[in-house]
């Protein structure tokens, strides 16, 4: 009897003490919100002077633990105002200005540290820091006008992976346009003439994401697709 009762203790504690294989997944998508902020011609000091909204939608290839591909879909809100500039000139009427902007583009991730969740060998890591730059358009509306730019954002960020397939993250990146029509069309507040790459429209994303994963790699312990 008692060697039936350590032949059960042992097995219980074998399979207690076994290794969690969590599974490796390709994709991430879910949602991001956060605030959004604007530097320009009306706004050259604090950014969140006048805090707006954004949101929107992410959708990530995990290349690997360290490299990965995203893509978002984001709304924004931004908004300034030419009484907030400490310079004052003459014979310059007031400016102040409200846009929305949708805003479509890719980024490239490099995390620091080899990101994920699974066997010890591995050396994964479930909170990793990263930084991230890329290319995209943004549509902006406001003051009665329509323009588009194309953007250039970069910034860093920090992943948690809270548990299989389930993940968290905190993003901020600064985005420079190269178009003069984030606040509304504005170009020559001074009299100074702007163009495409000579501008100073800039915004801001700070957002949080959640993530949710899916397709799985292969399950075969030796090869990783």
């Amino acid at each position: 009897m008692n060697i039936r009762l350590n032949i059960l203790i042992a097995v219980v504690v074998a399979l207690v003490s076994l290794p969690v294989v969590a599974q490796d997944y390709r994709y991430e998508i879910g949602p991001a919100l956060g605030i959004s902020g604007y530097l320009g011609d009306v706004n050259t000091s604090n950014m969140y002077k006048h805090p707006g909204i954004v949101g929107g939608g992410i959708f990530r290839y995990n290349i690997n633990s360290r490299w990965s591909v995203k893509a978002n879909l984001l709304y924004a809100s931004i908004s300034g105002n030419s009484k907030d500039i400490l310079s004052k000139f003459p014979d310059v009427e007031p400016y102040s200005f409200k846009s929305n902007l949708f805003d479509i583009g890719g980024q490239i991730e490099f995390n620091f540290l080899n990101f994920g969740l699974g066997a010890k060998y591995k050396n994964l890591k479930r909170v990793s820091p990263y930084m991230t730059v890329g290319v995209g358009g943004v549509l902006s509306t406001g003051s009665g006008k329509t323009g588009f730019s194309f953007v250039l954002p970069l910034g860093a960020g920090v992943k948690w992976r809270v548990k299989e397939r389930l993940n968290l993250g905190f993003e901020f990146t600064m985005r420079k346009a190269f178009g003069d029509n984030l606040d509304g069309g504005l170009s020559d507040l001074y009299g100074i003439k702007h163009g495409m790459v000579k501008n100073t429209d800039w915004y801001s994303a700070a957002i949080f994401t959640v993530t949710f994963e899916f397709s799985k790699r292969c399950s075969k312990c030796h090869y990783i697709e």
